[in-house]
């Protein structure tokens, strides 16, 4: 609870499918939710306008209909929540639909919510994935995406957003879009030319940097279509779920959280006021920022300081009418249309008669609304109280944080903490009268630490970790913090936008998995390392080659960890074996076709590799020399060589990575079409590279050489 229901958004939550001993997970479900939801904007600035309502129905039985088949049962729920658009073969499985008299029924027991001032979102209790955004939203409740379908369908039903999708059935591209302008405020057939010629639709944010990742602009397919409409972000939430809203679609959800608000909350009742009086009001308080009340007399402002009151006392005011006017504004910059600043610009009238009296008023002033104090607030948060009024004073309200009291000119009924660079642990407190209430500060980032697969090299560097792969990897995160409450784990690749990391969409358990072209679930790509795909007909490039990845959480207070980060190459894999060798081999080894693969072997002998063959050895020893001499792939990966290494005309590939070499290394004449890779190896003799047809590369892991580099490997 933030407020009155009357005066607040309301975010009414119940759970269908829930058994009464289900409910424990319906409340864990719950809180992910709504955390993965306050690290959102602008739900994370503007959470104090909203209330959260769970309603718990315990259901006759377990689960929802039709989940995960047409063929699957139907389930006796008090919502009667199904997959597959309430179990219809002409619909998908993915449309998690539930009955709207009943939701609506339960959703009246909230004491004064009503359609106009709440939002229903119903979760259902299933794992598999799905959601719908009509009237009312849904999202399942236990699927690793689970959390990010509730704010994607939140800016449908709230935000009145589209799917900037390019298919409604999965797997097969949507048609080329047919028709006029489209309604949709992010969707448009303009150009970005005539966006700004004609002030239209985003031109405002025409070349930002995207909260969700690259550059605000002009992009093609949405709403269902493949071709012939344009969007404005590459992947922003409405679009992919895990990234941001972009501002676009960030701009008209704060509008309709705050339309769906009260910014004024309460106030001297507007009309005649004496000149003797304090003229007051109580506004809205945003997480991230304070409202702006600005005071005219007679249309000329005042220097109020972006006070809440005004004494009339001060004013010296001459015995006849005059007009009083508050104007609350919200400076946000999430807002840059000029209509919807002024939709959610508030103002309130009164009209000072000379002849009135001022009532007096009894009794010691109290706080009568604040931030809550039942959990930590976050080191950058705006807390905010609220007394009790009077006609005849401002009751003043005192800060102190550890003891000490902190100034807080102008309005002193919000006391932004950013300002004061706090760290680790404090105590605030407010005081008026003899009231006070008192919060704890969480100054202390949550901590995240992610555990990646074996990698072929791993260095480390003054900028972080580095690491070397010859295929897909694993990036585990976990994140912990010392408040209570779901941890937001986040990571970026390349600097492009913040995706929430979810675990694996089959299984949260599992560790995100990266390749160079992703990997296909349910018709849609997951995990495509550098430039993202979405879709399997996606024409973007492969994920091959360096990139640096960015990770960190968001607690539940609301702390944002500053981000920590590694750089990660990724090779092309080795060729696939066709014949693999393990164990001891006590004789020399001749390739002469084919693919071999030692693996964890130890060959007691020479190694001799013949035009035509490959050899990828990893975690092995060989004792003696290696000889190859126009073969097709040489792979030594973490594998020792007692012995020289000779590499002549190498015709498709050869990479060396974290190996020791017991004796000279020459690469010589390779007609690779890349460049032969020699990173983090040990090398006791001399280097040598001539004459390749590309120079070799270190992958920025330099090689430990005993003897002297020369040729194309001077500088590795």
């Amino acid at each position: 609870m933030t407020g009155p229901a009357s005066s607040r958004f309301n975010l009414v939550v119940m759970g269908d499918g829930y058994t009464a001993a289900d409910l424990p997970k319906f409340r864990q479900q719950v809180d992910k939710h709504l955390n993965v939801l306050w690290s959102i904007e602008p739900f994370k600035s503007y959470r104090n306008y909203i209330n959260v309502y769970a309603v718990e129905i315990p259901s006759p039985e377990s689960g929802v209909d039709c989940d995960p088949n047409l063929t699957s049962p139907k389930v006796d729920t008090p919502l009667q929540m199904g997959f597959w658009g309430g179990c219809n073969p002409a619909s998908v499985q993915r449309l998690l639909t539930v009955s709207a008299t009943a939701a609506a029924q339960y959703a009246d027991l909230v004491p004064g919510t009503t359609p106009s001032n709440r939002q229903i979102l119903a979760i259902g209790n299933s794992d598999t994935y799905g959601g719908a955004g009509g009237t009312y939203a849904t999202a399942s409740g236990g699927n690793a995406l689970s959390a990010l379908i509730t704010p994607h369908e939140l800016g449908h039903s709230l935000g009145g957003l589209q799917d900037e999708y390019d298919y409604y059935a999965r797997g097969a591209r949507g048609a080329a879009y047919e028709g006029g302008e489209p309604s949709s405020i992010h969707h448009t057939l303009l150009t970005e030319q005539q966006m700004l010629a004609e002030q239209k639709k985003w031109f405002r944010w025409l070349g930002e940097q995207s909260e969700s990742g690259g550059t605000i602009g002009r992009y093609e397919a949405g709403m269902y279509a493949g071709s012939g409409v344009w969007r404005p972000s590459k992947h922003s939430m409405m679009k992919t779920l895990g990234y941001y809203f972009d501002q676009v679609s960030r701009e008209r959800m704060t509008q309709r959280i705050s339309s769906r608000a009260n910014l004024i909350q309460a106030s001297t009742p507007a009309g005649p006021v004496a000149p003797t009086q304090v003229v007051w009001l109580q506004t809205l308080h945003p997480a991230s920022h304070e409202l702006t009340v600005t005071w005219t007399l007679n249309g000329t402002p005042l220097p109020t300081n972006n006070q809440r009151h005004v004494d009339l006392t001060t004013l010296s005011l001459p015995p006849t009418p005059h007009t009083l006017t508050a104007t609350i504004t919200d400076p946000t910059p999430f807002i840059r249309d000029p209509a919807v600043r002024a939709a959610i610009t508030t103002t309130r009238t009164w009209t000072v008669h000379p002849t009135l009296d001022t009532a007096q008023s009894d009794g010691e002033a109290t706080f009568t609304a604040s931030t809550a104090t039942e959990q930590p607030v976050n080191a950058g948060e705006v807390v905010y109280v609220e007394t009790t009024q009077s006609d005849t004073e401002q009751p003043a309200v005192t800060w102190r944080l550890d003891g000490n009291q902190v100034p807080n000119p102008g309005n002193d009924r919000d006391l932004p903490l950013g300002p004061l660079n706090l760290t680790g642990s404090h105590t605030l407190t407010a005081s008026v009268g003899s009231d006070t209430r008192t919060w704890q500060i969480d100054g202390t980032s949550p901590t995240t630490t992610a555990t990646l697969s074996k990698p072929l090299l791993k260095i480390t560097k003054p900028t972080g970790p580095e690491y070397i792969y010859n295929d897909a990897f694993t990036m585990a995160l976990k994140a912990t913090d010392d408040s209570a409450g779901y941890v937001v784990p986040e990571f970026r690749v390349n600097g492009d936008g913040w995706y929430n990391y979810y675990g694996w969409p089959t299984d949260a358990e599992l560790p995100f998995r990266f390749t160079a072209e992703g990997t296909e679930i349910d018709q849609l790509v997951y995990g495509k390392l550098g430039v993202p795909r979405v879709v399997p007909w996606d024409d973007v490039p492969s994920g091959y080659g360096r990139h640096r990845i960015e990770y960190r959480a968001i607690d539940a207070p609301g702390n944002i960890a500053a981000p920590k980060s590694f750089a990660v190459t990724l090779l092309r894999p080795a060729p696939t074996c066709t014949t693999t060798i393990t164990g001891v081999q006590n004789r020399p080894l001749t390739l002469i076709s084919g693919v071999t693969c030692l693996t964890n072997a130890t060959v007691n002998g020479p190694v001799t590799i013949r035009p035509g063959a490959a050899l990828v050895a990893t975690d092995t020893k060989i004792q003696g020399p290696l000889n190859a001499s126009r073969a097709a792939d040489v792979h030594l990966l973490r594998t020792t060589v007692n012995g020289p290494v000779s590499l002549t005309g190498i015709t498709r590939s050869a990479v060396l990575v974290g190996s020791t070499i017991a004796g000279p290394l020459t690469v010589l004449y390779a007609q690779t079409t890349e460049p032969v890779v020699l990173a983090g190896n040990t090398i006791n003799g001399p280097l040598a590279c001539t004459s390749n047809a590309a120079t070799p590369t270190n992958l920025q892991a330099p090689n430990h050489v005993a003897g002297p580099r020369s040729g194309q490997c001077r500088a590795l």
